[in-house]
């Protein structure tokens, strides 16, 4: 579908739902961003994967990865808060996977860990799209992500606990690292065929329906 049409559709689609709610996606998808991105790695405790889904949709990230390979990833709804409906999640089978994937389409590996020698979260290049990854809540990333990592990020700590819980790592790194992109001059937002996917997205959840609405409209607009 080009854009024409998915404008087009957009716009029908549109009056199916409230003026306020139309007026909201519209702002939001402007801050949408996949200059950087996150991959989760065999996270298993409910309440940490969704804490970090919610984390990845207040601050604007379009997308999360998830490695499935020893734990099963589950989001609870009352932590996650309805955030899996307005963000893509692609999950993998394996990291070696998800690296492969992600690097094809041009990020940066950024494996975030206490241990190694690693860059300060806030001296972080943002120049290229990067994704951070996050690993499991017992023993963090494994050997190979480790490994095969383009960068190390950590966050500076003061005290004597050596490490932060994942799902408050995820956090603070995405509201530092997102609040000096929207200060930048790095072009760090959708392009607008993708912003144009993504509003379509969120009509289609939002919208009872919305599959054969779609359906009349293109049925009508090709004519």
């Amino acid at each position: 579908m080009d854009l024409k049409t998915k404008t087009a559709l957009i716009n029908y689609l549109s009056t199916h739902i409230t003026d306020n709610k139309r007026q909201k996606m519209d702002e939001i998808v402007k801050q949408r961003t996949r200059h950087v991105s996150v991959l989760l790695e065999d996270i298993f405790q409910h309440h940490n994967a969704s804490a970090i889904t919610r984390s990845v949709e207040c601050f604007g990230v379009q997308d999360l990865h998830i490695v499935q390979d020893k734990f099963k990833f589950q989001v609870t709804a009352g932590v996650a808060m309805g955030s899996t409906k307005w963000i893509s999640m692609y999950n993998y089978q394996t990291i070696e996977k998800a690296y492969a994937s992600l690097k094809d389409q041009g990020y940066r590996i950024v494996a975030t860990t206490p241990h190694a020698t690693a860059s300060n979260l806030e001296d972080l290049p943002l120049d290229r799209k990067l994704v951070l990854v996050f690993g499991t809540e017992n023993v963090g990333l494994s050997p190979w992500a480790m490994e095969h990592a383009d960068e190390y990020m950590a966050i500076p700590m003061v005290g004597f606990t050596e490490s932060f819980n994942v799902s408050v790592s995820a956090a603070i790194s995405l509201y530092q690292i997102t609040s000096k992109l929207r200060k930048s001059n790095i072009e760090w937002q959708l392009s607008e065929d993708e912003q144009a996917d993504v509003y379509l997205s969120w009509l289609k959840r939002a919208i009872r329906g919305s599959q054969e609405y779609e359906r009349l409209f293109l049925e009508s607009y090709q004519k």
